[in-house]
């Protein structure tokens, strides 16, 4: 079933450049840096206003194709439509819309304390500016929203964009293009690099890019954060997680079994905040298990044709063999399937959906990323329990605690070692443009999202003025003397010593101090 959208006519002329196709990688990137370059200069001296209703266009604009954007992403990946527009689609244009409303407050200037009475005389004023020319790896398994969200951030802080998409969902260049072309984005400011994933991020590092935004595996972020120390070119990294879910002995188990299911089976499991691990309480592990196993009998897998599929498929051969190999691993060490929906095919890249239990810390599906529809459960004595074991993997992406119970929760989700903690939910916080996005560990590094992800596309640069400058000099300047000195430990006295006498002996020595800058 295909939705009629009437097109409307572009009216650009290909503001978005496609690269040239060169031998060397870093060389061909660093001609696109340049041409990216003289027009973000440009870009940046627009004023807040015109950069705004360029990026809000793009809200309307995605809004306007969500049904073709959704079938695009779809087919490139596996995943359903539903998946599509709810987990990118939607979000994407979300994030346009709420970047253009809130980034002048994000970037106006804003005054800084002096942080002493002493130097109450300097005026400090804090400004943020675009880096310059961005870059930015986007990743197979949310192909358009994870770009867009850092495009739209970027776009609105004045950079402009080298982007990299999986090589998959290269098609996804076209909607990219037409977005852009239909907003008014100027020729160039964003341009697409379309080379083998494993040679964008040091071709990158080497063509004169001021910073790079990579999602992916902890294995290539290491890669990148060890290549990017020779130029110290600043990083924000997104590598992935092992996100646990906390079932206390209180929650409302209907709405945990349902929640763990999509959290867990959205896009095939192939998310970075997915649930990875569910630890259950033993008063409730058995009556959990079968509501869980239950559910997920009734839910349909494959590839979609008419709406009738709830989880897609896979998205790679790579990732389909990764998943066989953990659940291989898993049953090989002890583990038992508890429930399974679908039947394996590689030829359509569909894996069934399972329910893992009887685990052991030393399986891969525990202490891995395993990227697949995947949920493993296990039973633990108490909640100081759960919180151990949630917190043993070396990720810190996501986590979640159901209870019914909201204080209690959100004591246990302040000792959870993650970026993001939901309670009664899972997984949907990445769609909160407005939240930052990141984790803890080997999650990664920095933001993205929110005033923190939106400020890593600035940097920070603080303006001090002094309200004396019409002296000669500031009292700590050449000459020195003994007498200077001791009239300098004046500060202390006057800030740090208890008694009045002190004090005012302190305040007499800081006003010689003065005094004596008055003199030439």
């Amino acid at each position: 079933m295909e939705m009629k959208v009437k097109l409307p006519k572009n009216k650009n002329n290909n503001p978005v450049s496609t690269p040239p196709t060169a031998d060397n990688p870093a060389y061909s990137i660093r001609l696109q840096v340049e041409q990216a370059r003289k027009v973000q200069q440009m870009w940046e001296q627009f004023s807040f206003s015109r950069r705004k209703k360029v990026v809000e266009r793009m809200s309307g604009i995605i809004s306007f194709y969500a049904d073709r954007i959704a079938c695009a992403i779809a087919d490139c990946t596996g995943k359903t439509r539903m998946d599509a527009l709810s987990t990118e689609v939607i979000p994407s244009a979300m994030a346009a819309a709420w970047y253009a409303k809130s980034a002048k407050k994000f970037l106006k200037q804003k005054r800084a304390g002096s942080g002493n009475i002493i130097f109450s005389y300097k005026h400090s004023t804090v400004i943020h500016e675009p880096w310059g020319v961005v870059a930015i790896v986007s990743p197979w398994n949310y192909p358009f929203s994870i770009a867009f969200h850092e495009i739209a951030a970027a776009l609105m802080s004045g950079n402009a964009v080298l982007l990299k998409l999986a090589s998959l969902a290269r098609p996804l260049t076209c909607w990219f293009t037409r977005i852009f072309m239909e907003a008014g984005v100027p020729k160039h400011l964003v341009q697409f690099v379309n080379i083998e994933g494993a040679k964008a991020g040091p071709a990158f590092l080497q063509a004169g890019i001021d910073k790079l935004f990579f999602t992916g595996s902890a294995t290539v972020g290491k890669q990148l954060f060890k290549q990017s120390a020779q130029s110290l070119l600043p990083l924000c990294l997104e590598l992935g997680g092992n996100d646990a879910m906390i079932v206390c002995a209180d929650a409302n188990l209907e709405r945990a079994a349902n929640g763990a299911l999509w959290a867990g089976l959205s896009n095939a499991g192939q998310s970075c905040g997915a649930v990875e691990r569910i630890y259950v309480h033993e008063s409730v592990a058995e009556e959990f298990t079968r509501l869980l196993c239950e559910k997920l009998k009734t839910l349909r897998i494959g590839r979609e044709t008419e709406f009738d599929i709830d989880i897609g498929t896979l998205s790679s051969v790579s990732q389909y063999i990764a998943v066989e190999n953990h659940i291989e691993d898993a049953v090989k060490k002890g583990a038992t399937i508890a429930a399974r929906v679908g039947k394996a095919d590689k030829s359509i890249l569909l894996y069934p959906a399972v329910i893992v239990t009887n685990t052991r810390p030393d399986m891969l599906i525990m202490k891995e990323e395993t990227f697949g529809p995947v949920l493993p459960v296990v039973t633990v004595s108490s909640d100081d329990q759960a919180i151990e074991l949630a917190n043993s993997t070396a990720y810190g992406l996501t986590a979640s605690v159901w209870s019914k119970k909201t204080g209690k929760a959100k004591q246990i989700a302040a000792a959870l070692k993650a970026g993001t903690v939901t309670i009664n939910d899972h997984l949907m916080s990445h769609a909160l443009a407005g939240l930052s996005w990141g984790g803890y560990k080997q999650s990664g590094t920095g933001r993205t999202h929110g005033e923190a992800g939106f400020h890593e596309m600035t940097r920070q640069k603080t303006v001090i003025s002094d309200l004396l400058h019409r002296f000669p000099k500031s009292f700590w300047w050449y000459p020195h003397s003994f007498k200077k000195y001791l009239n300098v430990k004046g500060i202390i006295q006057l800030l740090y010593k208890k008694g009045l006498k002190q004090k005012l002996d302190g305040l007499k020595k800081l006003l010689m101090l003065f005094l004596q800058s008055m003199k030439k």
